[in-house]
């Protein structure tokens, strides 16, 4: 059963996400948005056509921190997400960033051919990150759970050895197999970073973490297991020792049948699920009482209607036994009605 809450829970600053990634089920489930800090509303367009590009919004504390809040003035979300980029930690490692226009990042030198130990680490690079932690932890109502973020060690490896994203993750898979050395090397370094990156937000003021792996899906099973298991759990064991009350979200995309696995030897605290996993398979096959977050498809909330109904319905019947967050497969897509959104508020929230 859901747990019952005294009248003035939210007046003592009752956080129901965080209870949720503490192993509590709730009625209706909490919920945030992937990327719900961005280009699909027009706020955020608004302040970025006057600041810059995403970098300078990302490395401005001022804005940075509005934009972790517009959403927030729009819908009532359960949770707030730094509004940053997984690739400020190889910039931090020393590697030059870019964005371009309708092309992405860019990163060099590319590790395809320079050597990790090459990089000069400039870790004042975070400072802001942290500084807009702690702005936003300012300005959120008690109730509303903080999450910082990081990529996680594999997804991060791979745009920084072919310099950019790239099909299929080849060049960093194939460096797995002609020099797994050297990519050790590399996952190893951006590990330890990880560590001291997620532990700076938690010390700004973050409530919860989650660990973004959007290229776990293209790896063998042999490779998944040494470059994204591995990797994931040394982290959530160095954080542990940390921050031993702050929970860990996993977010291995694309892993599927794997996620078991993920789930069983990592030692995160709750399995973010792609729009590709079936939420009824997850109930039944991921450890009873593991906290889920998922999985509505990013597409049907851009079509919305019947079809998005029908969809929030599978999703919190198949997972309403256990501890779940409502959440996108993936990240919301700049073409998203602000109307969609609002329906699925109204869906999951009743």
């Amino acid at each position: 059963m859901a747990s019952a809450l005294p009248d003035n829970a939210h007046d003592r600053g009752d956080k129901p996400l965080l209870a949720v990634l503490k192993g509590e089920r709730r009625d209706p489930p909490p919920m945030w948005l992937m990327r719900q800090a961005g280009r699909y509303l027009p706020e955020y367009r608004e302040l970025r056509a006057t600041k810059g590009g995403f970098l300078e919004l990302a490395y401005d504390p001022a804005s940075a921190a509005e934009i972790t809040l517009q959403p927030l003035r729009r819908f009532p979300f359960d949770g707030a997400i730094l509004f940053s980029d997984i690739l400020v930690v190889p910039h931090a490692m020393g590697m030059d960033l870019s964005f371009t226009a309708g092309e992405g990042p860019r990163l060099a030198p590319r590790l395809a051919e320079a050597n990790v130990d090459d990089l000069r680490p400039a870790m004042e690079r975070l400072d802001p990150i942290y500084e807009t932690v702690r702005r936003v932890k300012a300005e959120l109502k008690p109730e509303t759970t903080f999450l910082g973020f990081a990529g996680s060690p594999w997804t991060v490896a791979t745009y920084m050895i072919a310099g950019q994203g790239s099909r299929e993750q080849a060049e960093a898979r194939q460096l797995g197999y002609a020099d797994p050395g050297k990519l050790d090397s590399i996952l190893d370094r951006v590990a330890e970073i990880t560590v001291d990156y997620l532990s700076g937000q938690i010390e700004a003021g973050v409530d919860a973490v989650q660990l973004f792996d959007s290229w776990a899906g293209s790896l063998s099973p042999a490779q998944f297991e040494r470059f994204v298991i591995a990797r994931t759990a040394w982290i959530v064991g160095k954080l542990r020792q940390r921050h031993p009350d702050t929970p860990i979200i996993g977010f291995p995309k694309g892993a599927g049948g794997k996620l078991c696995a993920y789930a069983a030897e990592t030692g995160v605290d709750a399995i973010g699920l792609d729009e590709t996993v079936d939420p009824a398979w997850a109930a039944r096959e991921l450890p009873a009482g593991l906290p889920v977050q998922g999985n509505l498809d990013p597409l049907a909330l851009i079509a919305g209607g019947a079809e998005l109904e029908s969809s929030v319905r599978r999703i919190l019947d198949a997972l309403g036994d256990r501890p779940h967050i409502f959440n996108l497969g993936h990240g919301i897509q700049q073409t998203t009605p602000i109307a969609h959104v609002e329906q699925l508020v109204a869906l999951v929230k009743g």
